[in-house]
């Protein structure tokens, strides 16, 4: 069965490039920004890097591969298997139908919309939860699964050394909820740790803070811990404040008031707002002590607010 990818940003070039050099024949991609003056030289370099051949529409990547791996931005999920399901088959006894797996950190009642959009076309969906992030491990990122197409999805993949788990018994949107109340922590600790640091440190208090955090948690090294969380909050700001607007609404639909949800969107976001990323290479900051020295001389230009 071939490959296609749907959006060749970072995760999708990064499992991509992973895939290929496990072995994986042919891998075509289709980014609706490929062409862009913006974005479509990075697209255009990952795919040569990855050695994926670019599509120039969804109709072009459906009738080229039969498993679709959708890695989009959380908000163009949807938009993005409304745009393919026109494209998408059912299998017959003479052909290979469609397997469609959306991969993107959405809600559960976003990925149950997409596997109706998914299903009406007789194509089998596969529902994936990337459970940590892509860039360290590759096409070993750990997923879990669930959907109609999840068996299939494995036996097609795992060869390339994808770590798949597929929920037994689970429907739609189980992995996802997974995921969204996983990143209530994960995301949160990173926003709580950024916030902590961030006043510690204007009251000369940051080293007595990890030393008594030390104490009541003896097993954690509290400043790597704060180190490698605030690097991620730099990053990553941007699309991890849209996660947790995921993660707000997942809660929402729960009936769970999403206070720390909301709080951590908000300081992902700040990250984002005033435009940390920018001033530090590709991989970050090497330590919170660098972000404080960038905030330091952003506050002198008032441009922090």
């Amino acid at each position: 069965m071939q490959i296609g990818f749907i959006g060749f940003g970072e995760a999708g070039y990064t499992i991509g490039k992973g895939l290929r050099h496990a072995g994986l024949g042919t891998l075509f991609a289709y980014d609706i920004a490929w062409q862009t003056p913006e974005r479509g030289a990075l697209i255009r370099r990952r795919a040569g890097e990855a050695g994926a051949k670019l599509l120039e529409s969804p109709e072009e990547l459906s009738g080229a591969a039969t498993i679709l791996i959708s890695t989009v931005t959380c908000s163009s999920a949807l938009e993005a298997a409304q745009q393919h399901a026109p494209y998408l088959r059912r299998g017959t006894d003479s052909q290979e139908g469609h397997v469609f797996a959306d991969l993107n950190s959405v809600s559960p009642d976003v990925k149950r919309r997409i596997a109706d959009v998914i299903s009406t076309t007789g194509a089998a969906f596969v529902e994936a939860a990337v459970m940590a992030p892509v860039g360290p491990y590759g096409q070993k990122v750990p997923m879990l699964l669930g959907g109609p197409g999840a068996q299939a999805f494995v036996q097609t993949l795992e060869p390339f050394g994808m770590r798949l788990q597929i929920l037994p018994g689970a429907g739609v949107g189980t992995a996802a909820a997974v995921k969204m109340c996983r990143s209530v922590v994960v995301k949160g600790l990173e926003a709580l740790l950024t916030e902590c640091v961030l006043g510690a440190s204007e009251y000369g208090a940051t080293e007595h803070v990890f030393a008594s955090l030390q104490e009541s948690y003896p097993g954690v090294d509290w400043k790597k811990l704060a180190d490698y969380n605030i690097n991620r909050l730099v990053v990553h700001g941007e699309r991890r404040a849209r996660e947790m607007e995921e993660v707000a609404e997942t809660l929402q639909d729960a009936g769970v008031e999403p206070i720390m949800a909301a709080a951590t969107a908000r300081r992902q976001d700040w990250s984002a707002r005033i435009g940390l990323k920018a001033h530090f290479p590709p991989e970050g900051p090497k330590n919170a002590a660098e972000v404080l020295a960038v905030l330091e001389t952003l506050k002198k230009g008032a441009l922090v607010p």
